[in-house]
């Protein structure tokens, strides 16, 4: 008895939905296609802090020689799969080896024994960024308006409404407007203002013409575009200027051109 066991078919990749069972002869895959991704760090401090967490060690009491050679053996990989490699990472490193050289030299002197530990600087370090860190993490935590929460909208729709003009009779028209001439005719005001022409200063203009010309026909002494009030103006200086003596009118005939010439006197201020 014979039995067949058909092998189970190896699916490399699926492309528009065509599963392909058979690498292709002219396929290249050029060095580097696989990268390894680890897990990103922000910086040095992240990464010791990282690795202190790892391996359960005391913060206030870190073992330098193994803290150093766990950074290093990262630094190392990150240098081998050829990722970016800030210069903190470095001087990092530099700072953990000079820690490690001075905590191997000998304590001999009373001096010496009371220098500060050479790691107490790295630790404060350390633990600042940690609160710093921390802080993040809940804040990160805390809901957010757009990924966590969302503002309900909702969309009006537009409503036509037919507009429907009113039927306004031509009497009530009127009557509104006259109600409007009432409420004006409450607001209205009688308002004195000074006249723009004094009669003293047309005597002087009177006497100034006389006195270049001695003789000027009763006409010339009115400007018409004054209007009505300038020529009142003018009569009036006129008949003040007689009253006073200091001019007089001479007609030679009947219904004759009327003439103003000066006399001699002084004007009366009273």
């Amino acid at each position: 008895m014979t039995v067949e066991i058909e092998s189970e078919t190896l699916t490399y990749a699926t492309v528009n939905g065509v599963p392909f069972t058979v690498l292709p002869e002219d396929l290249y895959i050029p060095p580097g296609a696989l990268e390894i991704f680890l897990e990103a760090f922000e910086g040095p401090l992240d990464l010791l802090l990282y690795l202190i967490r790892k391996h359960n060690l005391d913060i206030l009491n870190i073992p330098i020689a193994e803290i150093t050679h766990q950074y290093m053996t990262y630094v190392d990989l990150m240098k081998d799969i050829k990722l970016e490699l800030a210069a903190d990472y470095l001087v990092m490193a530099a700072m953990l080896a000079e820690i490690k050289s001075r905590m191997l030299l000998p304590r001999q002197d009373e001096a010496t024994l009371d220098e500060e530990d050479p790691r107490a600087q790295l630790v404060r370090r350390l633990q600042e960024y940690e609160r710093f860190k921390l802080a993040a993490e809940k804040l990160e935590q805390m809901p957010r308006l757009g990924r966590d929460t969302f503002l309900g909208q909702v969309e009006i729709p537009a409503i036509e409404m037919p507009i429907i003009k009113p039927d306004v009779p031509l009497s009530e028209l009127l009557h509104a407007f006259l109600e409007v001439l009432k409420r004006s005719s409450l607001l209205a005001t009688h308002k004195v203002q000074r006249e723009a022409l004094s009669v003293r200063e047309r005597m002087s203009y009177i006497l100034d013409k006389l006195n270049k010309q001695r003789f000027i026909e009763f006409h010339q002494c009115f400007d018409l575009t004054e209007g009505r009030l300038g020529i009142v103006v003018s009569f009036l200086a006129i008949l003040e200027l007689l009253r006073l003596g200091l001019l007089d009118i001479v007609q030679t005939e009947l219904f004759g051109p009327i003439h103003l010439k000066v006399t001699d006197g002084e004007i009366d201020d009273e």
